[in-house]
């Protein structure tokens, strides 16, 4: 018999997992869904004196020895998976499987909260941490989020008002020290069989695992190894709550084994490395610092376009984006119109750092402009993917020389989870300001679901503001269809978005 230990996040307790607790059990397996010391109503008046995250573990390394059931299956949410990773380390020989229910994989070293999604409440932490005197000791806690602030957490999405209510009346709050401390793991788990459960509505899901395996980074290669899988459920990051008969199917099913493996020809052959979809003539490629400008063969001060790439891309990746075939293949080919094409490695290489990215872009954008092979008054800015949030400061307060802003299958708001707070990249909040300045948006009708639903807030916000947006749909495209979909009508969408792009540089572009 499977035996299912079920710990939760920060500020809940046992109770969160009532229903699924209930499903499982129905289906003759054993539950026990756990409560943590400092978690639950007694010991909240009590304080969180002395209870930090290697208390967690070593609790639930007891708990763990109680079991009699052959196969354990330890399943972590949020913060709990800290304590689960942690027993697991302790216990590998007991421990059929780890479960990882819309949350990260924690290293050696980690405290909890460099997996809290919002920077506003990592922040936070920091800071009642260091007024508790640097480490969380004393009676120190992380107070429970108000009404309307459980959204900082995580994904609200699929969740009723009465649980919304739930969770606001029951939560608690975390003992500071807990969130803190660093995890300390041997490895010794590191082969145990893994599952995730990912919540799309959350921002996570198994089209964004296999792109961050295809991306390089080695954080994420063990992803692929054929001892993890994936499910999805489409719902947000409270599944035990809003979707609890779908997440008892899933642990069911990834305690038998099954679930969705990340394959090897991810790491071989990622789509972002596959040919560009058009045959473009080689053109001189100069590079200077982050920049590559791929030149004309017209003489004279030329107008110029810089492509933008998305990421999050480590900064360990080889080829880096300027070297991938799609950003190559636009580069030469807006030369091959007559046009200047720039692109630029910008820092962009975890969540936290769009600031150092938007930096970036910047600087290559003046250097772009002070080449005096480029005309400085007529530059358009194109943004892929998760670059597109970077189109924001651009969009906000557009200036003179700036002709053109274009986005191919961009993320036009920050996905939940990315933990970007206020509007600076928020693109959907900042085309109020675009004025009359010219948008050329490229719509893709197979993009992820999580992403498509920011680039309708933005179609809708320019809409209301009457920008200048012209939308060139590809209904059978995917994201990345540059390299992933070499098809006519890809081409046709690429042509029409180059041809568009330079017609509001004023250039007719050259027969290719």
């Amino acid at each position: 018999m499977t035996a299912f230990i079920l710990v939760a996040g920060a500020h809940t307790g046992g109770w969160v997992w009532d229903e699924v607790a209930a499903g499982l059990s129905a289906a003759g397996a054993q539950a026990y869904a756990v409560t943590l010391t400092g978690m639950d109503g007694e010991e909240r008046r009590q304080g969180a004196a002395g209870v930090e995250l290697a208390t967690h573990v070593e609790e639930l390394v007891r708990f763990v020895d109680g079991v009699e059931a052959p196969d354990v299956v330890l399943v972590g949410h949020c913060y709990g998976i800290h304590p689960v990773r942690g027993a697991a380390d302790r216990r590998p020989g007991r421990i059929a499987r780890i479960v990882h229910v819309d949350v990260g994989i924690p290293r050696d070293g980690d405290p909890a909260l460099a997996l809290v999604p919002d920077e506003a409440v990592r922040e936070r932490l920091v800071r009642l941490a260091g007024d508790d005197g640097g480490d969380g000791d004393g009676d120190g806690s992380m107070p429970p989020p108000g009404p309307g602030e459980w959204q900082r957490w995580g994904s609200a999405d699929g969740l009723s008002e009465e649980a919304l209510a739930r969770l606001a009346e029951r939560a608690v709050p975390q003992p500071l020290a807990t969130l803190t401390r660093p995890l300390r793991l041997t490895g010794a788990a590191s082969e145990l069989p893994t599952t995730g459960i990912l919540c799309t509505a959350n921002g996570s899901s198994i089209a964004v695992v296999e792109a961050m395996v295809g991306m390089g980074d080695p954080a994420f290669q063990a992803l692929a190894d054929p001892h993890v899988s994936f499910f999805e459920l489409t719902t947000g990051h409270w599944p035990m709550l809003s979707a609890p008969r779908e997440l008892v199917e899933a642990l069911l099913l990834a305690a038998a084994g099954e679930g969705h493996r990340v394959g090897a020809e991810v790491r071989e052959r990622p789509a972002h490395l596959r040919p560009f979809l058009m045959d473009v003539k080689e053109r001189p490629r100069e590079r200077t610092g982050r920049v590559d400008l791929h030149l004309p063969d017209a003489q004279g001060p030329r107008p110029a376009v810089l492509f933008v790439h998305g990421g999050p891309v480590h900064a360990a990746a080889r080829p880096t984006p300027r070297d991938w075939p799609a950003f190559v293949g636009y580069g030469q080919y807006v030369a091959g119109l007559g046009a200047v094409g720039a692109t630029v490695d910008h820092g962009l290489h975890d969540l936290t750092a769009f600031g150092r990215a938007a930096d970036d872009v910047a600087e290559a954008v003046e250097l772009v402009r002070a080449d005096p092979r480029v005309d400085g008054d007529r530059v358009a800015l194109w943004f892929l993917s998760a670059g597109g949030l970077l189109a924001a400061d651009w969009l906000r307060t557009p200036p003179p020389w700036l002709r053109c802003v274009a986005a191919s299958y961009p993320v036009l708001a920050p996905l939940p989870g990315w933990g970007l707070s206020g509007d600076r990249f928020r693109p959907v909040s900042a085309v109020r300001g675009a004025g009359r300045l010219p948008i050329v948006l490229t719509r893709v009708g197979l993009e992820r679901p999580e992403i498509a639903v920011t680039v309708e807030e933005f179609v809708a916000a320019a809409d209301d503001c009457e920008a200048a947006v012209e939308v060139i749909d590809l209904p059978r495209g995917h994201h990345g269809f540059e390299t992933a979909d070499p098809t006519a009508a890809s081409r046709d969408a690429v042509e029409r978005a180059v041809r568009s792009v330079l017609g509001h540089l004023g250039e007719q572009p050259q027969a290719y």
